[in-house]
């Protein structure tokens, strides 16, 4: 089925996630462009302030609080976005948490406790969303990582969230698109993206986590995320650093364990001794709105090939430009050396 999305600025777009990293970024970005919004996070004084900044900018947004690894905590942000707006066209998965240590450090609760949000979390709202968007259309955007195609060391229980994420996306589209229903399902596959995310981590390391290279601006995201608001896509990678490792995992996988196992591991680690008692994410809401972590490399403003992805037909024009130029320069004569000697 051809699936025919809304301008953004005639869209009710839910975004889970809301209040820190990429879905802050995506929620304000879209704001911008004239969406309205239904913001979904634990932390009620976050959510209020970013409401009460869109608003006063000009925007329509409300806020719910909520846990997503609660079943009907999620189906009350449809019900808020359906008493306020009527209906809604997107939805976007975009909440997490994350964990950092070797497999046989981490406690069992707390890998079951990162599924319940990373993965089942995402199954609550898509289910919600698809039986909403059934009869009129819309979009199911699911934020997952260059994780789901490969495994990060030190990540791993992460890593087994965002394989099972894809697996799950890719299921319910094919689902859909059987029963002709007029969704647009898209899996998000972001890079390294410099947000909180160490920060938010919890950690059993024997240092304090960072990202290691290179790592992307969270606009980057958010970017993709709003065009396929828009344009119907299977699914977009967001960084060419991670399109490499994706490819390094498929082509040459005992390359990739050997790179994790001898450079990747030390990367993710800093110089900063572990903080035990610090918040994290897994276990409490942020309570500041935050979209930028601590990354202390250069960060990506943009990614060329991610533009490249998202505008192929500019890609072509530019790939058409350059094939004619080169042959123009070579066809051209130099110092008349393609005249005929005597």
């Amino acid at each position: 089925m051809n699936v025919k999305l809304k301008k953004l600025k005639d869209q009710v777009i839910v975004i889970t996630g809301a209040s820190s990293g990429i879905g802050l970024v995506t929620a304000r970005m879209a704001a911008e462009q004239g969406a309205k919004l239904v913001l979904a996070a634990r932390s009620e004084s976050a959510l209020r302030q970013l409401t009460t900044e869109l608003n006063q900018a000009g925007g329509r947004a409300v806020y719910v609080v909520a846990d997503v690894r609660h079943q009907p905590d999620v189906q009350r942000i449809a019900q808020v976005a359906r008493q306020e707006f009527g209906h809604f066209d997107t939805w976007i998965n975009d909440a997490g948490v994350s964990i950092y240590g070797k497999l046989e450090e981490i406690p069992v609760k707390d890998m079951r406790q990162l599924f319940e949000t990373n993965f089942w979390g995402l199954v609550y709202g898509s289910l919600e969303a698809a039986k909403h968007l059934r009869q009129r259309g819309g979009a199911i955007i699911n934020v997952g990582s260059i994780l789901s195609e490969s495994t990060a060391i030190l990540q791993s229980i992460y890593s087994a969230s965002k394989h099972a994420v894809k697996s799950f996306t890719e299921g319910l589209r094919m689902e859909l698109e059987m029963d002709e229903a007029p969704i647009s399902v898209t899996l998000i596959k972001p890079a390294a993206i410099d947000t909180p995310y160490p920060l938010h981590a919890k950690n059993y390391m024997d240092r304090e986590p960072q990202h290691a290279p290179p790592a992307y601006a969270p606009e980057t995201v958010a970017r993709a995320i709003l065009h396929c608001c828009e344009t119907p896509e299977r699914e977009i990678t967001v960084g060419g650093g991670g399109r490499m490792m994706t490819s390094m995992a498929a082509l040459a996988p005992r390359l990739l364990d050997k790179f994790m196992e001898n450079v990747f591991a030390k990367q993710e680690k800093s110089d900063r001794a572990p903080q035990p008692r610090r918040r994290n994410g897994l276990d409490h809401a942020a309570g500041q709105l935050q979209e930028r972590g601590n990354y202390p490399g250069h960060t990506r403003e943009t990614s060329l090939y991610t533009s490249a992805t998202l505008n192929p037909l500019l890609t072509v024009a530019l790939v058409g430009s350059g094939v004619a130029l080169a042959t123009s320069l070579l066809r051209k004569p130099t110092n008349g050396s393609d005249q005929p000697t005597a």
